[in-house]
Parts: structure tokens; C-alpha cells; sequence
């Protein structure tokens, strides 16, 4: 599905299952907010920022339902944390990681002086970002198989349209820092973003397999 199909896609799945998703996006906003907060008065609770890697899984288990079956209850969330956890809290670490390692080198650079580095630490933080649109939709997708073969599944369709993700992935941070100004992550631009980046994720076959899913 193309950049502009999966974001008309996720607003009219948005639209239909608003008041569901207001209340996991706020749950996981809200966390997140809750966590980072504190952690400026005591440093040791960002590490249960953690945490925030299955609540995501569930969230994403919700748009990943709705793009398949177009239902929805608040018992999916429920399901998608029961089963997704264990890979939420691996993908969690892993953004974590790549979020901080990508931001001290760009900060890094730039503060030295060293324009052409950190340019290039913004293309790969940017890059790094896309690749978690395309991976984890469907790392909850296909749970039935390993994380490594996911996430290399995950390349393949990026490097097949690498310009149609980077076009998504730009339209999508526009969403969120627009909702930032406004307090809309704390409603539903967290939730559109899966949703879309589903949309565009998964393969057209994955709706043959509604009556599976979840395996």
C-alpha cells in the first residue's frame, strides 16, 4: 500500500474505532510521560521506561486487529500484551538503545563543530526510525516466527521502497510533533502512527490469514 492509501487507510480505522483507541493511546501516552518525568528526580526509574516496549506490543496487536478483521474490543490489548511481551520488551530495548545512541552521536558531533558526522547521524537515526515503522508491524504479525527472520523480512521491505517508507515515515513525525504542540499524543497520534505504518507494512496476502490471527 502507498505512503498516502495507508494514512487515508489509518484515519478512516481511526475514525471507526475512536474512543477504543483514545484510551490505549492515553494509557501508553501517559506512561511515557509519567516515567520520563520522574526520572528527572530520580534517574533510575527511566529504566522502566522499558516497560513501555510491551504496552506498545499491545497497541500495536489493536491496529494490527483492526487492519485484519476491521473489529476491535479493549480484551485485544489485553491479548496482544499476553502474547507480544517477550518481543515488546526485546523491540523496546532496542528503540531505546537506538534512539539514545543515535541522539548522543548527533549531539556530539554538532557540538563540535562537525556538521558532515552529524548530518549523516540524522539520515541513520531517521533510517533507523522507518525500519521500526516497517518492523514492527509485522514482528506481532508473524509471531510464529524468530525476531532475526522478522526483522530481516522487515529490510527486505524496506530496501524494496525505500523512498514510499521515508515519504511515511517524514508525514508520520509531522503528525506527531503537530500532535506534541497540541497534547494529541495523549488522544491518538501514537495510535494513528501504528495504524498506518500496518497498513503499509503488512503484505497484501496478510488479510488470507484473518481467520488464523492471532496463530
Amino acid at each position: 500500500m502507498t505512503p498516502g492509501r495507508a494514512l487515508a487507510a489509518a484515519l478512516h480505522d481511526l475514525y471507526r474505532q475512536s474512543w477504543r483507541f483514545v484510551l490505549l493511546n492515553g494509557a501508553l501516552a501517559i506512561f511515557l510521560v509519567v516515567i520520563v518525568v520522574a526520572g528527572f528526580w530520580v534517574a533510575p526509574l527511566w529504566l522502566l521506561l522499558l516497560a513501555a516496549g510491551p504496552l506498545a506490543a499491545a497497541l500495536m496487536h489493536c491496529a494490527v486487529a483492526t487492519a485484519l478483521t476491521e473489529e476491535l474490543s479493549l480484551r485485544d490489548a489485553v491479548t496482544g500484551l499476553r502474547l507480544h511481551w517477550r518481543r515488546g520488551l526485546v523491540l523496546g530495548a532496542v528503540v531505546a538503545a537506538g534512539a539514545f545512541l543515535g541522539g548522543y552521536a548527533v549531539s556530539f558531533y554538532a557540538g563540535r563543530g562537525a556538521l558532515v558526522p552529524a548530518a549523516v547521524g540524522v539520515y541513520l537515526l531517521l533510517a533507523f526510525v522507518v525500519f521500526q515503522l516497517v518492523l514492527w508491524p509485522l514482528a506481532v504479525f508473524d509471531l510464529g516466527s524468530p525476531l532475526r527472520q522478522v526483522a530481516a523480512d522487515a529490510l527486505r521491505t524496506l530496501l524494496r521502497r525505500p523512498l514510499q517508507a521515508l515519504a511515511l515515515g517524514l508525514a508520520l513525525l509531522a503528525v506527531n510533533v503537530l500532535g506534541a504542540a497540541v497534547l494529541l499524543p495523549f488522544t491518538l497520534t501514537i495510535a494513528y502512527t501504528f495504524l498506518a505504518a500496518v497498513r503499509f507494512s503488512l503484505p497484501p496476502t496478510a488479510t488470507e490469514a484473518r481467520e488464523q490471527w492471532p496463530a
